[in-house]
């Protein structure tokens, strides 16, 4: 089979397409085919750093989409032809940059009919991420004011979504151009971060999600109610004071990592299936563009989600 690997850490240019074994499925797991990659920033980041990947060499991705090939002893929840998607355990071993892998079950969930296969390979990641910061650590709750920064990229925009369906009402940084998108997923208010500093702008914020870290942080608890909640998902970016200010503020805070979580992807799916969540995907790219796709992702201005195709 395919796969996507690396020898060295670096730019694009040391993602490699080379031939591997096809893995097998042992008890309780199952072997899908996949037939399209979802790209996120941890993606690039592992091939530049390493992060908890550790030295290469190695493949990175997390996000799949297939179609299910084989299923190991003992599995009763998926059979060959099922048609699913999931999200590798994070930080794991990655592996998502692959013709086949190899996971529990419980990884995946059924891919809806009306969700095409480049769809629901952007969603589960972002999905989960937007889930598990939003729903389980804050407890979003009808009426709470929510703010979403970076809300028209891959996981602010899914994140927005979230919070409306939790009955929030959402405010989204984001630079002009992409106001409209913003605001046609459901928020109440974008801010221009560009032109305008939110931490002046807001106030009586209950809940934040803060995916760019750094002076976001103490900022962005300066806009918040006491005893509010504050969630940041780039760990690798805290500013040194939010401990003390947020504590000023009596502001809870909370840094988070993605987990695999069946219930919690079940839970996203099912907004799709009711009409309640959609996800963008900027651009595709085939497999032998890998490079390219994570050059673009770099940049950092794209709406939405990168997808990888097989």
């Amino acid at each position: 089979m395919r796969a996507v690997t690396q020898e060295t850490l670096g730019g694009p240019e040391v993602l490699q397409l080379v031939e591997v074994p096809r893995p097998e499925p042992g008890p309780a797991e199952v072997l899908v085919r996949v037939l399209a990659s979802g790209v996120n920033p941890t993606d690039w980041k592992h091939r530049a750093g390493g992060r908890f990947l550790g030295e290469p060499p190695f493949t990175v991705g997390w996000d799949v989409a297939g179609v299910v090939e084989e299923v190991g002893l003992g599995v009763a929840v998926l059979a060959p032809g099922d048609e699913v998607l999931g999200m590798l355990p994070y930080p794991g071993r990655g592996g998502g940059y692959s013709e086949y892998v190899v996971a529990s079950p419980r990884t995946f969930v059924q891919r809806p009919p009306d969700l095409d296969i480049v769809h629901a390979a952007a969603l589960p990641l972002v999905g989960l991420t937007a889930w598990q910061a939003l729903v389980d650590v804050a407890d979003v709750r009808s009426g709470q004011r929510v703010l979403v920064h970076a809300a028209a990229g891959g996981l602010g925009h899914v994140a927005v979504q979230i919070a409306k369906a939790r009955g929030a009402y959402v405010v989204g940084t984001a630079s002009a151009g992409k106001h409209d998108f913003v605001l046609g997923l459901g928020a109440d208010e974008v801010i221009d971060y560009r032109e305008s500093d939110f931490a002046r702008e807001l106030s009586g914020i209950d809940v934040v999600l803060d995916t760019i870290g750094d002076d976001y942080g103490p900022r962005s608890i300066a806009t918040m109610s006491r005893g509010g909640t504050y969630v940041c998902v780039t760990p690798a970016n805290i500013h040194a004071d939010l401990a003390a200010v947020a504590e000023q503020a009596d502001v809870r805070t909370a840094v988070m990592l993605v987990e695999r979580d069946h219930a919690g992807l079940a839970e996203v799916v099912r907004l799709y299936a009711g009409g309640r969540l959609r996800v963008e995907v900027a651009r595709t790219f085939p497999i032998e563009q890998v490079a390219e796709a994570h050059a673009l992702g770099e940049q950092g201005h794209n709406t939405g989600k990168l997808v990888l195709t097989w």
